[in-house]
């Protein structure tokens, strides 16, 4: 029998104007749910959460070491097992490059260093055949975390490549194009300013049922507004603008900044992405050769060839970026994944709920569901991943929720057992 092994993180993100209440408590509640009804061990549990002093800060960095240790002990027959409670992001291409569903999705790390969709793309492709990630991401926009893994239940990539085939089929000049980039101007310079136009999905307390269970509902998505002034808090810099974020995480973080980023900055650094990107909010544009100028990582100096474009040490180890594809994974056509599971909050366009009762718990709601789910099954009795999301998504509606969570694996284990079958 092989080991289960599970990271659970868990980011209130308590003093920011993103502070959400019910993270920790379903970190909490799921260690439980492990240890009681799945039969993992205490020590076999990584827990990473920005309220308990006792475990390690959910920094980007310490996340991503945590998961990459998970995934490189992994061997044929071993569980693994990923728990995300926290805010979701959608950050716009600043190079006219995205992915599946036309954005990068990413996690927000309690230090704003993001960890994006196809970095969980490429950890799940380390995993060995016969070893199965599972992965529950209770945060907004969480449908399209993990790229090219198969869409069972949801509509995520599915609009993602409509919008794709109309952008093939439409002349760069037409109307609608120009009306699509004049929205998502307008819409990003009053987000910009605090004014927040919610996307389709939005999470609203319709229901009786629902209204009597929660005094208070926050959204657990974070728009580009608040995310960035959190990033200008972080990193002490003023300049930050939508069209500049990915150059801002790599100059401040360095080494410490994912894989993607860097080989985003490396690329605009080596020309393949360097058309004049406008800045989404201020219209004011910027190069490649200007970016990556400005993305030199503190501290550094520099002085070698390699750094005449200001990449810094953190770039010396950093493979050499030989496509466009290696930096958006989603643009390229390669193999799906195998061994991954990602049952999302809900679908990429839309918030997932943070959620305080009248008698002071909080929780998330796709984690409570999966409770509530799990709950009224027998512990000798198997829930499939399809069936719980299938059953979560009635509870959700029922209770007046309009989130729909989504089910993104391979056809065998979409009707494998959640997690592990005992």
């Amino acid at each position: 029998m092989g080991r289960k092994r599970a990271v659970l993180v868990g980011i209130n993100y308590p003093g920011t104007e993103g502070e959400l209440k019910g993270c920790l408590n379903d970190v909490a509640r799921m260690h439980r749910c492990l240890v009681d009804r799945f039969g993992f061990d205490d020590a076999d549990i990584r827990v990473l959460a920005d309220a308990d002093q006792s475990t390690p800060p959910p920094t980007g960095a310490n996340i991503r070491l945590e998961l990459e240790r998970l995934v490189g002990d992994a061997r044929p027959g071993d569980t693994l097992f990923f728990h995300y409670s926290g805010h979701g992001l959608q950050l716009p291409p600043e190079t006219g490059q995205d992915d599946d569903t036309g954005y990068d999705e990413c996690i927000v790390p309690c230090d704003t260093n993001l960890i994006k969709d196809q970095d969980f793309t490429e950890l799940v492709r380390k995993v060995p055949d016969g070893c199965l990630f599972t992965m529950v991401s209770d945060s907004c926009h969480s449908g399209g975390l993990i790229d090219k893994t198969k869409e069972q239940i949801g509509n995520s990539t599915k609009q993602g490549k409509a919008r794709q085939r109309q952008r093939e089929t439409r002349p760069p000049s037409t109307g609608a194009n120009l009306c699509a980039s004049l929205i998502g101007a307008v819409r990003g310079a009053l987000e910009y300013i605090g004014i927040r136009l919610h996307r389709r999905g939005h999470q609203q307390q319709s229901g009786d049922e629902a209204k009597a269970q929660a005094t208070t509902v926050a959204s657990r998505s974070l728009p580009l507004s608040t995310y960035i002034r959190m990033l200008k808090q972080q990193t002490g810099k003023e300049d930050v603008g939508v069209g500049s974020i990915r150059a801002t995480l790599f100059h401040h973080f360095g080494e410490d900044a994912t894989p993607k980023i860097k080989k985003f900055v490396k690329a605009m650094a080596g020309g393949m992405l360097h058309r004049h990107c406008p800045d989404q909010v201020t219209g004011a544009g910027a190069t490649g050769t200007e970016l990556t100028r400005n993305a030199k990582p503190d501290g550094d100096e520099g002085g070698d060839q390699a750094d005449t474009l200001g990449l810094g040490p953190a770039m010396q180890q950093q493979q050499e970026v030989r496509s466009v594809e290696e930096v958006y994974a989603g643009a390229a056509a390669r193999v799906p994944l195998r061994n991954g599971v990602l049952i999302s909050g809900c679908q990429t366009d839309e918030d997932s709920s943070d959620l305080t009762t009248a008698d002071g718990a909080s929780y998330g709601a796709l984690s409570n569901a999966i409770q509530a789910v799990l709950a009224g099954k027998k512990h000798s009795k198997v829930v499939t991943n399809r069936e719980l999301v299938l059953r979560a998504r009635a509870l959700l509606s029922k209770q007046g929720y309009v989130q729909k969570p989504g089910l993104y694996c391979s056809d065998e284990h979409a009707d494998a057992a959640f997690i592990c079958a005992d």
